[in-house]
């Protein structure tokens, strides 16, 4: 046994009627949840219906150039009864041993790698661990201490 069901314009942001642009299913596509269905379009964007559910398609209600707004019925799905969703349910878990076996055979997976160190503190320019930074001079060659400018002079 199965049931009809109405699919309809969801919730689309601020406009109250878009075009459709696009249909993209025809009477008697079998169609999923989310699928697309038709693409419409605003002043300000485009965008696609999915479909609430699966199923067969019965009908088709809309067509290139009509006018759409939340609530308008799109199509009308002939969807499973909920008999055939259970049988094909009670059927899953059955092959869900036989895949276990092959999962153990898989290769194990790589080991892990050894933790990161933590990144060091980026430093400014003027900032120094020390009150005094050793600079070499160009001119002499020689090693002599400098205050930095974040210590404070002495006149």
């Amino acid at each position: 046994m199965s049931n009809i069901v109405e699919i309809k314009v969801p919730d689309i942001g601020d406009f109250d009627t878009v075009e459709v642009i696009e249909v993209l299913v025809a009477e008697g596509d079998k169609i999923e949840a989310e699928q697309s269905l038709i693409t419409v379009e605003s002043d300000k964007a485009s965008m696609e219906i999915p479909a609430s559910q699966g199923g067969v398609v019965k009908s088709v209600k809309v067509k290139l150039g009509d006018k759409v707004s939340e609530g308008s019925v799109i199509l009308e799905v002939e969807a499973a009864d909920a008999g055939a969703a259970s049988a094909s349910g009670a059927s899953a878990p059955a092959a869900a041993p036989a895949a276990a076996p092959a999962a153990a055979s898989a290769p194990p997976p790589p080991p892990r790698l050894p933790p990161r160190r933590p990144a060091r503190a980026a430093r400014s320019p003027w900032s120094c661990p020390t009150s005094a930074t050793s600079i070499r001079s160009r001119s002499s060659r020689s090693w002599s201490k400098q205050a930095t400018p974040s210590s404070p002079s002495r006149a």
